[in-house]
């Protein structure tokens, strides 16, 4: 039997009483509410039971401590990103750019992830949790894309796994670090035409990377 590993059932493999997702999500928004109200210092798990309305040992039967508990109540808000099919890869690039934009507006999720970052400079369990509940989470949407253009012929496929792998981390890792530093260091809007920019950018690279340089074919003397 399986055991599903996201935010609403890392436990599921325990017996015992059944976790109630209601609860859970409660939890989770009383997390992002605590870290907007009073910040990560002062953030306890007394204080997150207590806005849920759960007792405290029902949050350390779900997480072992608070870093844990951050890191999965922004993993749900990221889980909020859909690709649409838009009828090509620029267009759903672009959408997708947008809504993690106007995720990261929203003062739950940029108080959240901002905390989570910083103590993840001092915790490598942090940083290694970060990257199991949303960074490769979130390739899904790569994946998926890219599978989608491949589907209309907008891309060629890749010519083996390990570049397919390697493709889905730079393309994830440029859109991601983009978007970020555009709204929590930069302070600027991910518009219209700032998304629009990027997915063209991203969508050079791709091609480029398949077409051969000039020369290369057939120079064998």
């Amino acid at each position: 039997m399986s055991t599903r590993t996201g935010p609403e059932g890392m436990h599921a493999g325990r017996t015992g009483r059944p976790r109630s997702p209601a609860a859970d999500a409660a939890i989770l928004a009383a997390t992002r509410q605590a870290l907007v109200e009073v910040g990560w210092s002062k953030l306890t798990m007394g204080d997150v039971a207590a806005r849920a309305g759960v007792a405290k040992t029902t949050l350390y039967r779900r997480w072992p401590g608070r870093n844990e508990l951050v890191v999965d109540a922004v993993a749900v808000l990221f889980d909020e990103l859909e690709l649409p099919d838009l009828g090509s890869l620029s267009a759903d690039v672009e959408s997708v750019v947008r809504q993690f934009g106007a995720l990261l507006d929203r003062p739950e999720a940029k108080t959240a992830l901002m905390a989570v970052v910083a103590e993840a400079t001092r915790d490598d369990a942090l940083r290694r949790r970060i990257r199991t509940a949303i960074v490769d989470r979130q390739k899904r949407l790569v994946v998926a894309g890219r599978r989608r253009a491949e589907e209309r012929g907008e891309l060629p496929p890749p010519p083996d796994p390990d570049a397919a792998a390697r493709d889905t981390d730079l393309i994830f890792d440029v859109v991601a670090g983009a978007v970020v530093h555009r709204t929590l260091v930069s302070a600027e809007p991910v518009d219209h035409d700032w998304a629009h920019r990027l997915a063209q950018l991203v969508l050079t690279g791709l091609t480029a990377q398949r077409t051969p340089a000039r020369g290369a074919a057939g120079s064998g003397g």
